[in-house]
Formats: C-alpha cells, sequence, structure tokens
C-alpha cells in the first residue's frame, strides 16, 4: 500500500473512531445505570445450584427466598429506625419479584420437562395466598402516606397482580400436572 493512501486510512479510521466513541460511551451508560444486581445472595445461588436435578427442593428454595424477601420488608416498613422507606420498599419489592418472577419460570421449565411437582404446588399455592395477603396489608398501609407510597405505589401494584395471576396459573397447572401424571400412570 502506497504511503499517502495508508495514511489516510489511517486518519479514516481515527475519525471514525472519534465519531463512535461518544455513541459507544452514551449508549453505554444507561445500560450499566438499568442494570440491577442479582436479588439472590451467593449462598441461595449455591443451594439452587445443588438442587438443580430436584425439582421439589429448588421450587421449595424459591418459596423460601420469596418468603424471605416479604419477611425483611415487612420488618424493615415496622422499623421505627429505618430511614428511606420508601426507597427500600422498593428495593425491596423488586427483589421480592425478582425471585418470584424466577420461581415462575422453573415452574415452567420443570412442566415442559414432564416433572411430577405436585407436591411443591401446593406449597407453592399456600404462599400464594400468604403473599397476597401481605402484598394488599402493604397497600392498605401505604395508603395513609400518599407521598411515600407513590414512590413504589406502580412496583406494589405489579407485585399484586403478579402473584394474583400467578397463584390463578399455579392451581391450574396443579389440575394439568395431576391430569398428566394420572394418563402417564395409566400408560405404564
Amino acid at each position: 500500500m502506497r504511503p499517502e493512501v495508508h495514511g489516510r486510512c489511517r486518519t479514516a479510521l481515527g475519525l471514525a473512531m472519534l465519531l463512535i466513541l461518544p455513541l459507544l460511551v452514551a449508549t453505554r451508560s444507561p445500560l450499566s445505570a438499568q442494570r440491577r444486581r442479582d436479588p439472590l445472595n451467593p449462598l441461595e445461588i449455591d443451594q439452587l445450584r445443588d438442587a438443580m436435578l430436584d425439582p421439589d427442593e429448588r421450587l421449595k428454595l424459591y418459596v423460601k427466598f420469596s418468603r424471605d424477601r416479604m419477611t425483611k420488608l415487612e420488618q424493615m416498613r415496622s422499623d421505627p429506625k429505618t430511614t428511606d422507606r420508601a426507597r427500600q420498599t422498593h428495593d425491596m419489592l423488586e427483589d421480592f419479584l425478582g425471585v418470584y418472577d424466577e420461581l415462575n419460570d422453573n415452574i415452567d421449565m420443570y412442566v415442559g420437562r414432564k416433572n411430577d411437582i405436585r407436591k411443591p404446588l401446593k406449597i407453592i399455592i399456600e404462599a400464594d395466598t400468604e403473599f397476597q395477603s401481605k402484598l394488599r396489608a402493604l397497600k392498605n398501609a401505604a395508603d395513609t402516606n400518599a407521598a411515600e407510597a407513590s414512590q413504589y405505589e406502580f412496583l406494589l401494584t405489579d407485585a399484586l397482580d403478579t402473584v394474583d395471576s400467578s397463584a390463578d396459573d399455579h392451581r391450574k397447572t396443579l389440575a394439568e400436572v395431576g391430569e398428566y401424571m394420572k394418563r402417564n400412570k395409566k400408560k405404564n
């Protein structure tokens, strides 16, 4: 390649990098700001990994972790020393929803694999009722302080809607899995 052509290519490449670099930085910043930490801690992740091949145990762990998030939320809200209650409520609801969504994803996975998950589904349905009650209590308590509630109202409504629709889905799934297991038992 001739030196003057090589120099123009380097200049064009340098100019392109100067134009692209700000775009990359601008698009990367919002993405990293949107990234949310994992609601599960390393110990919980290890427990789930260990239970990967045991649907009953794995689903029970997700119920336990969801319940833990709900308990922490209630404890935080009842603690008079809590500062920035609205922000913490928002974050804890987000963590609860993250774990609960993973629970639902795992149910779908095990149903797709035709696993017999009737026992853990019964536990999940009981937990759904508990979660619905606690979320409604939070919503009713939130009505007393509108300024605080406005900071997490959307997330609370989303959590209630998710648990309500999931509870219905879990009942239907229990019936479907029961029917499948009954038909499968007759074939064998």
